[in-house]
C-alpha cells in the first residue's frame, strides 16, 4: 500500500488571500460584538473584507475546509500559519462548521448578519438547530455552510461497533437505566483498546452534551468510564491496566471544565458505595507527562495564546509540584511552536504570559473575605429568577441594560485604564500597568477604533517625553517599543485603504508622536505594501516626521534588501531638494539595476543645474558599462522631465572623447522627444566639429540635423534652412537634405 504523501502547500497567492481574509474576518468579528451597528469602527471593518469579497477581489467561490486548530483550501494549508486563520478555525470548528464557502458580492449589511450570528454563544446557536440551519432562515447568500455530522461520521465507521457507540452516548447522555449484552460488550473492549477511538467516543459526547451543564456532563463521562471498565472487566479482566491507561490518554482530550469536574470527583466526599474517586483516581494517575502536556498545549492554541483560568486551574491540579509543571510546560511548548501560534512573530514572548499564567496559582483570599465567601456560595443555592419579577418598567429595564453592554462595559474599562495611569504613583504597580495598555491599544488598532487609541497612546507618549519619574519614562518608553515591536503596524496597515480623511489624520498623528522608532518600519511595509492608497497614506506618514523621518530614510539606503533601497529612493524624492542628491548620488553605482533607474530618475526630476551636474560627473567619472547603464536609463524616460538633462549634457559635455558616445545619445533623445527647448542646443550642435575629425564631425552634424527635422517646428525648420543656405560647406549638405524631409513631413501633417 502506498503511503499516503503530505499536500504541497497553498500558493503564495492563495495563501495571502486566505490570511487577509482570516484578518479581516477576525477584525469584524470582534468590532461587531464590541459596538453598535452605526459605530464607524463597524464600517471600517467590515468594509475591509467587503472588500476583499468583492467579485473583483474573488473571482472565484472560496471554499474552505475547517479542522479545529487550521483552514484549508482544495485540502492545502498556507506553507506559513498564522494566528488569524487558527482563530477562525476554532471559532468556526466551535459552531461545528466543517466547510464554509465564500460567493463574491456580499454587502456590509450581509457581512455583519453573518458575524452576528457567530457572535452568539455556542449553546444558544445549537438549541435553535444549529448554525446551518439559523443562516439558512436568514436567507444568507454570499457564505454557504456545511455543519459537521456526528450521525454521519458514525456512519462511516463499523457499523456493529457504531450502533454500540451510539447507545452508549445515548444512554450516559440521558440517564437511562443500561445493561450490557455480548454485542455492546465486545464493541466497547474494541474501542477501551485503542487510546484514540475512546477520546474520539468521549469528544463525541461532550459535544452531543452541548445543551447540558459541566455536572450533567461529568456525570455523563463518569457513567461511560464505568461502562467500559465494566465491559473490559467482563470480557477480558486481565487488560484492566492497558485500558486504564487508554482512558488516561482519552481523558486528556477532554475540555479544562469537563476535566476539572472530574477532577473534583477525587476530592469530593462520597456516599460509601460510590467508586467514582476511585475510578477517577486510577485514571488520573495513569495520565502520561506526554498525555499532560498535550492536553496544555491544545488548550493554549485553542485559546489563541491566552490560557483560560479553567486550563491553569486543571494544570495545578493535575501536577502539584512546581518542578514538575516547569517540566511538562517545556514538553507542551514543543508542540504549540510547532503549530500556527508558534509560527506568529512574538511567539516567544505570548509563551512567556502562558507560563506566568499557568505556573500561577489563583486564589481570591486576598480580597474576599471568609463571610462575603460564605454568602457567595450560598447564593448558589438561594438564586433569585429575576426574569419572573416584573416590576420594573421596560425603560428603566432597557436603561440598565445599555449601562453592561459590550460598548459600555469597553469605555468603562478605557476610563479606569485612563485614571489609574493618571492617579498610580507607585512606580512599581505602575510599570505593572504597561502590558494590560499595550494589549488595549493593539485590540483598539485592530478594530479602529482610534478615537480610543489616542487617547491611551496619548498618557503613553507623554509620560515617555517628560514623567514623573526615570522610572515612569523608562517603563513608557518599553511600552512603545513593545507596541512598534508588535502588531500595531500591521493593524494600521490594514486599516489605511478604507478609513476616511478624519481617521487617517488620528492614525498620523499617533504614528508620529511615537518617534523616530515608527520611521524604519513604516518605511519596510512601504516596500512590500501594493495597495496604492495605503502606500500613499504611509507615504504621508513619513513625510510627516520631517527631518526625523529622512534621517532614517538615508540610512535605509544601505538596506541589503534591495525593495528597501527602492523605497528609500522614493522617499528621498518624496521629502524633495537638492540636499538628497549626496545619497541619489552614491545610487547610481548600485548593483541592482532597478535601484539605479529609481536614483536616476530622482536626480532627474530634480531638474536642477547641480542635480545634471552630478549626472555629467557619473558619466565623465564611471566605466564604458556603467555609462551605458545610466544612458540607457535616461533615454528610457520619454517625456518632458528628460529634455532639460539632454540639453545640459549638449551645453556642457565635451563631445569628444570618451563622453563622444553620451553627446550623440542625447542629441537623438532629444530629437525623439521632440522637444521645442531642445532647438537651441541642437543648432549648436549643428555647428560644431572639427577638420582633423571629419568622420565624427559629420556624424555630429547628422545627429543634430536629423533631429531637429524629428522636432519639426517652425523654429526647427528655419535653423535647417539657414544652416542650409548660409552655414560651412560640411553643414550645408546636411542641413539641405534634412530640411526637405521636414519640409515634406510638415505639408503631410498639414494635409491630414
Amino acid at each position: 500500500m502506498a503511503e499516503a504523501t503530505t499536500p504541497p502547500p497553498l500558493s503564495p497567492e492563495d495563501a495571502a488571500r486566505l490570511t487577509d481574509f482570516a484578518r479581516a474576518f477576525k477584525a469584524a468579528a470582534r468590532a461587531v460584538v464590541l459596538y453598535p451597528g452605526a459605530h464607524p469602527t463597524i464600517a471600517a471593518t467590515l468594509g475591509r473584507i467587503v472588500q476583499l469579497t468583492s467579485p473583483a477581489a474573488l473571482p472565484a467561490p472560496l471554499k474552505i475546509t475547517v479542522l479545529p486548530d487550521a483552514l484549508l483550501v482544495d485540502g492545502r494549508a498556507p506553507g506559513r500559519g498564522d494566528q488569524a486563520i487558527g482563530e477562525l478555525a476554532a471559532l468556526l470548528h466551535s459552531h461545528l462548521v466543517g466547510e464554509m464557502t465564500v460567493h463574491a458580492g456580499g454587502d456590509v449589511e450581509a457581512w455583519r448578519s453573518f458575524l452576528l450570528l457567530l457572535g452568539r454563544s455556542i449553546d444558544s446557536v445549537r438549541a435553535e438547530g444549529g448554525i446551518t440551519r439559523l443562516w439558512t432562515t436568514m436567507a444568507g447568500r454570499h457564505v454557504e455552510l456545511r455543519e459537521i455530522d456526528y450521525t454521519e461520521v458514525l456512519r462511516e465507521r463499523d457499523s456493529g461497533v457504531a450502533a454500540a457507540w451510539d447507545q452508549v452516548i445515548a444512554n450516559c447522555l440521558q440517564g437511562d437505566a443500561f445493561s450490557l449484552d455480548d454485542e455492546t460488550i465486545r464493541a466497547l473492549v474494541e474501542i477501551a483498546g485503542n487510546s484514540e477511538r475512546l477520546g474520539e467516543m468521549m469528544a463525541t459526547l461532550e459535544a452531543r452534551g452541548h445543551d447540558a451543564g459541566i455536572g450533567a456532563k461529568t456525570a455523563a463521562v463518569l457513567k461511560m468510564m464505568r461502562l467500559v471498565l465494566e465491559a473490559v472487566t467482563k470480557a477480558e479482566p486481565d487488560r484492566l491496566d492497558p485500558v486504564l491507561r487508554n482512558m488516561a490518554t482519552a481523558v486528556g482530550q477532554l475540555s479544562p471544565d469537563l476535566l476539572i469536574g472530574l477532577l473534583s470527583h477525587t476530592q469530593a466526599e462520597t456516599d460509601p458505595g460510590d467508586d467514582s474517586p476511585r475510578m477517577v483516581g486510577a485514571v488520573v494517575s495513569r495520565m502520561s507527562d506526554k498525555t499532560i502536556a498535550r492536553f496544555v498545549a491544545r488548550g493554549v492554541i485553542s485559546d489563541g495564546g491566552s490560557p483560560t483560568d479553567r486550563l491553569a486551574q486543571a494544570f495545578q491540579s493535575l501536577v502539584r509540584d512546581n518542578e514538575e509543571r516547569q517540566r511538562l510546560l517545556a514538553l507542551a511548548k514543543e508542540d504549540v511552536a510547532a503549530s500556527a501560534l508558534g509560527q506568529t512573530d512574538g511567539f516567544e514572548q505570548v509563551w512567556d504570559h502562558v507560563a506566568q499564567k499557568l505556573l500561577t496559582s489563583y486564589s481570591d483570599s486576598s480580597y474576599v473575605s471568609d463571610e462575603y465567601g460564605r454568602e457567595l456560595s450560598r447564593a448558589r443555592t438561594q438564586a433569585l429568577q429575576v426574569e419572573q419579577v416584573s416590576d420594573d418598567p421596560p425603560e428603566r429595564l432597557r436603561s440598565w441594560l445599555r449601562t453592561v453592554a459590550t460598548s459600555a462595559v469597553r469605555s468603562l474599562d478605557l476610563t479606569l485604564l485612563l485614571d489609574l495611569l493618571r492617579i498610580e504613583r507607585d512606580a512599581a504597580k505602575w510599570h505593572g500597568l504597561m502590558q494590560p495598555v499595550v494589549r488595549l491599544i493593539e485590540d483598539q488598532f485592530l478594530v479602529g477604533d482610534f478615537e480610543a487609541a489616542q487617547k491611551l497612546l496619548g498618557v503613553v507618549v507623554s509620560e515617555a517625553r517628560g514623567g514623573e519619574s526615570t522610572e515612569r519614562r523608562q517603563s513608557a518608553t518599553t511600552a512603545i517599543d513593545m507596541l512598534v515591536a508588535g502588531s500595531l503596524l500591521h493593524h494600521i496597515v490594514t486599516h489605511l485603504a478604507t478609513v476616511d480623511d478624519i481617521q487617517f489624520d488620528r492614525v498620523k498623528t499617533m504614528c508620529v508622536s511615537l518617534g523616530e522608532v515608527m520611521v524604519r518600519p513604516i518605511a519596510e511595509a512601504l516596500s512590500s505594501e501594493g495597495n496604492n492608497r495605503a502606500r500613499e497614506r504611509l507615504t504621508a506618514i513619513m513625510l510627516a516626521f520631517g527631518n526625523v523621518g529622512r534621517r532614517t530614510v538615508e540610512r535605509l539606503k544601505g538596506s541589503a534588501n534591495a525593495a528597501v533601497r527602492r523605497t528609500a529612493i522614493q522617499l528621498l524624492r518624496q521629502f524633495g531638494g537638492s540636499d538628497a542628491l549626496p545619497e541619489l548620488t552614491e545610487l547610481l553605482d548600485d548593483n541592482e539595476p532597478q535601484v539605479q533607474r529609481e536614483a536616476l530618475r530622482a536626480i532627474i526630476n530634480l531638474g536642477t543645474d547641480s542635480a545634471y551636474k552630478v549626472l555629467k560627473d557619473a558619466l565623465a567619472s564611471g566605466t564604458a558599462r556603467s555609462r551605458d547603464a545610466i544612458m540607457q536609463s535616461i533615454t528610457m524616460l520619454r517625456d518632458e522631465r528628460a529634455a532639460p538633462l539632454f540639453a545640459y549634457i549638449l551645453t556642457n559635455v565635451d563631445h569628444r572623447g570618451a563622453l563622444g558616445g553620451v553627446y550623440l545619445r542625447a542629441i537623438d533623445a532629444i530629437g525623439t522627444l521632440r522637444d521645442p527647448e531642445g532647438v537651441a542646443p541642437l543648432k549648436n550642435a549643428l555647428y560644431r566639429g572639427e577638420w582633423w575629425a571629419p568622420r565624427r564631425t559629420a556624424a555630429i552634424r547628422g545627429a543634430a540635423a536629423a533631429a531637429l527635422a524629428r522636432i519639426g517646428t517652425a523654429e526647427a525648420v528655419a535653423v535647417l534652412k539657414e544652416a542650409a543656405r548660409s552655414g560651412p560647406r560640411g553643414v550645408r549638405a546636411v542641413a539641405r537634405s534634412h530640411a526637405d524631409q521636414a519640409a515634406v513631413r510638415s505639408a503631410r501633417e498639414a494635409r491630414s
